[in-house]
């Protein structure tokens, strides 16, 4: 997963980098960064969002995915975007916890950790957002793919398919088909993929015993379903 250095009061360089100055990020006062090269101009192509009167309105809390339960990660494990309005979503990232569920939102909220999914799904089914869609989560060890990436964590063990639940599986595929539709993308293989498959990665999760079969089987249908609830919602 992707390291951190913690965090501090503006937005870091390229993940890794130094941070740029609060006055570099405002409209008109880019001059300040030109000696941090050409890595800050590119970050400050994707930080237009924080002028003033620009940025989101935030509400603590809240949560992407209607019933999930927030459990926030530490700020060290992510970082402030604005997506997709600076970089835009069209991947899912499955990943394995080799662990549990509990045990994946301890290390979550430790700065320490440097690593974080957007969701951790436990074996019944129950999910914890600990960050925002919004910001990017430093999962998939793979900075272009964390910027373009939801993470989903689940728990269990890559080596206990038993640990992989029907009811585990309907909701993280509903997760899933819910996240392909707020940011129109289909829900295939190419878009939606395991840990192991991020350029890269040095992780095996989720492991050979994720039934990948079923699994999309699942999200296809949560996709019907989601498309169908929208266009009722329109005819109301």
């Amino acid at each position: 997963m992707e390291g951190t250095s913690g965090r501090g009061h503006g937005p870091r360089l390229p993940d890794g980098g130094g941070r740029l100055g609060r006055r570099a990020l405002l409209v008109g006062g880019a001059a300040a960064a030109v000696g941090a090269g050409v890595l800050a101009r590119e970050e400050l192509r994707h930080l237009w969002w924080r002028a003033p009167g620009v940025e989101k309105a935030r509400v603590e809390g809240a949560v992407d995915q209607p019933g999930a339960e927030w459990v926030a990660a530490s700020e060290a494990n992510w970082r402030r975007a604005d997506r997709p309005g600076d970089y835009g979503v069209d991947r899912v990232v499955i990943h394995v916890v080799q662990g549990s569920y509990p045990v994946a939102l301890k290390v979550f909220k430790d700065p320490a950790h440097g690593a974080a999914a957007h969701y951790v799904v436990r074996g019944d089914g129950h999910i914890a957002q600990t960050i925002r869609e919004l910001d990017v989560a430093f999962h998939a060890g793979n900075r272009t793919f964390n910027e373009r990436s939801v993470g989903i964590e689940h728990e269990g063990w890559i080596d206990r398919p038993q640990d992989f639940t029907e009811p585990m599986l309907r909701a993280s595929a509903r997760l899933t088909a819910s996240i392909c539709a707020r940011y129109g993308f289909p829900p295939d293989r190419e878009h939606i993929i395991g840990h192991v498959e991020v350029p890269g990665s040095d992780h095996t999760d989720p492991g050979p015993h994720w039934p990948w079969e079923r699994y999309m089987r699942l999200v296809r249908q949560a996709r019907t379903e989601v498309e169908g609830t929208k266009a009722a919602v329109r005819r109301v």
